[in-house]
């Protein structure tokens, strides 16, 4: 199979992760390596997370757990395969600075710091206009 580099091609991405719309909080994979991944999102009004044009901190968390999930569905596309299905396995830590509103285009930077026996443990940094206004740890894990 065919390598691809990162893409903004909706439809690709959404088919490395096992979220299906409405619940898809990624949109673009703009860096990809072994220990590391940008992935991208723009908040849009009717999204199930927003409220009032606020987009909530669990909505948050899942755009950085699904980030996470598209670090292992590319990775698992490049060997050929198909991805597993993921879960959030722990949150060590979340801080949230700022919420962002409709129309905001987030951006996730997902570091792996440890993976074993399908256990992966990340630190991510969500950014809004380049300033950081979400940091989490946690561990997923794939069935």
């Amino acid at each position: 199979m065919k390598n691809r580099l990162p893409t903004s091609d909706k439809d690709f991405v959404e088919s490395l992760i096992p979220q299906r719309h409405p619940f898809v909080m990624v949109h673009e994979l703009t860096e990809y390596s072994e220990n590391h991944l940008i992935s991208q999102f723009e908040v849009k009004e009717g999204n199930i997370f927003v409220q009032d044009g606020i987009f909530q901190a669990s909505g948050l968390i899942e755009h950085q757990a699904q980030s996470v999930a598209l670090h292992t569905g590319y990775k698992y596309y490049l060997l050929g395969k198909e991805a597993p299905t993921g879960y959030i396995g722990a949150i060590k830590s979340f801080e949230a600075e700022t919420l962002p509103t409709t129309g905001d285009q987030l951006k996730s930077e997902v570091t792996i710091l440890n993976e074993i026996m399908g256990v992966t443990l990340v630190d991510i940094v969500t950014k809004l206009n380049g300033e950081i206004i979400a940091r989490s740890q946690m561990k997923t894990a794939v069935k």
